[in-house]
């Protein structure tokens, strides 16, 4: 399939279990995409939940040339003292046009790599992100939103968005699937009509 994409999900230590899973099976099942999960050194790490995953590769950026879009994943280890430093794999996929994505604390990698200097974005809210990431390029561009932003290539999300984080992240990737995009966004909104 010459247009398969392939996208790298990043997780690191005391990953959120709920924010990937909707985004990597709705690219696989309805885009045909290829998901792959990626560590920061290619060492396992386990999720919130206790479930234990073993990655398919490392975060380097030799392994990961075939990456059309990433990924990151939240996690409290994103604010912690001494968070990996991916810039240079994501700095890699956004120069060859693939689209960079963050989700909750997965926000602040991208806000270090620099993603954010000249594209709106969200977060966990303004004052988290600014606490977390004092100055950071582009602080100007965040948008108090409670849903997913994309911006060209770059796509945020609070860690309450994992619904909008995936449609807002395979718009990005795919652009020309408006009709399937349109009815997977009316089937996630069904769910909260209902059950509202």
């Amino acid at each position: 399939m010459p247009d398969r994409k392939t996208i790298g999900f990043l997780f690191i230590e005391g990953f959120a279990d709920w924010e990937y899973g909707l985004l990597a099976a709705s690219a696989v099942e309805w885009f045909v995409a290829r998901a792959v999960s990626v560590t920061p050194e290619g060492k396992p790490v386990t999720g919130i939940s206790g479930f234990r995953l073993t990655p398919d590769r490392s975060a380097s950026v030799d392994e990961n040339t075939d990456l059309d879009a990433v990924a990151v994943i939240g996690s409290d280890q994103w604010a912690g003292k001494a968070p990996p430093d991916i810039s240079e794999l994501l700095a890699a996929v956004a120069r060859r046009g693939g689209v960079v994505g963050g989700i909750c604390a997965g926000t602040l990698a991208l806000a270090r790599a620099g993603m954010f200097e000249n594209a709106r974005h969200t977060s966990n809210g303004r004052d988290w992100i600014k606490h977390h990431e004092t100055g950071y390029a582009g602080e100007g561009n965040y948008q108090d939103v409670p849903y997913a932003v994309a911006d060209g290539r770059i796509v945020s999300a609070p860690g309450s968005a994992h619904g909008t984080f995936a449609l807002a992240f395979l718009q990005t990737l795919y652009p020309e699937k408006g009709g399937d995009l349109a009815q997977m966004r009316t089937l996630f909104a069904k769910e909260y009509a209902e059950a509202s």
